[in-house]
């Protein structure tokens, strides 16, 4: 089982809908997944139409089983035409989820909890809050990968760069207890206006950075905006549009990336 997180430390650059829809591509594909919501935000919980509630911050600091935080998405909320070949669980969030930090005194406690998941899960997808936070250091020391959505735009790139950053920071912490370090998957480049110059040389400037571990532009597109709204994914709501073709390159990305 593989543990992939999203991160970008500033908002509105497209984590909740890249992990939204990894998981759900990869469910329709066959896969059982599983989506963290860590954002007190919640919308990684909002996104599937289902309600805010301390999830993860049961399994964590309450320590509940999986059994009561798990909250499955029915195929007909994600899956074109109710369609899908695997399965989706959620474990949801709430304003809860920021306090985890003050109750918690074990870096390894989420790394221990999903674990318990081995065997059973195919992966498991996190998605974060923008705000730095001892919560992301207990989610990284759990994660296999990273993958970074970033908007070509100054303010993001200044959040992308903290957030890799953050990662150079934490590795020795995992080399210290024999973890392998965490692999940086890819990073997103997220509403994507081809026509901009800033948008066209800042893309240019992270291929120059980090070659092929800058996956292809997702365009900006209306059709985002309408699912969001919907509370459903773009495969379900129109999944015969380009949007939905960018979306399915997400997911083959993420297979690829780790052998799914």
């Amino acid at each position: 089982m593989q543990i992939l997180t999203l991160s970008n430390f500033k908002g509105g650059c497209g984590k909740s809908t890249s992990a939204t829809h990894i998981a759900a591509g990869l469910a329709i594909k066959g896969k059982r997944v599983v989506l963290v919501d860590g954002d007190p935000q919640a919308h990684a919980t909002l996104m599937f139409g289902l309600q805010e509630e301390p999830g993860l911050y049961d399994l964590l600091v309450r320590n509940a089983s999986f059994e009561k935080v798990l909250r499955p998405v029915h195929p007909q909320v994600y899956a074109p035409d109710g369609n899908s070949k695997g399965e989706l669980f959620v474990v949801p969030s709430n304003v809860e989820t920021r306090s985890i930090p003050l109750h918690i005194t074990d870096p390894f406690i989420m790394h221990r909890r999903m674990h318990q998941l081995d065997n059973w899960a195919d992966i498991v997808i996190v998605d974060t809050s923008p705000t730095p936070s001892l919560l992301q250091t207990v989610i990284f020391v759990a994660t296999d990968g990273m993958i970074y959505p970033t908007k070509c735009e100054a303010l993001s790139f200044d959040g992308l760069n903290k957030s890799l950053g953050f990662r150079e920071e934490a590795q020795p912490m995992r080399q210290k207890y024999g973890l392998s370090p965490v692999a940086l998957v890819g990073i997103i480049p997220t509403m994507y206006r081809a026509s901009t110059i800033e948008h066209s040389q800042l893309y240019d400037a992270l291929k120059e950075n980090f070659g092929d571990r800058v996956w292809r532009p997702i365009p900006q597109r209306t059709v985002w905006a309408e699912a969001s709204r919907l509370r459903q994914p773009v495969f379900a709501v129109a999944p015969d549009t380009q949007a939905a073709k960018d979306a399915w390159y997400l997911v083959h990305k993420v297979s690829e990336a780790v052998n799914l």
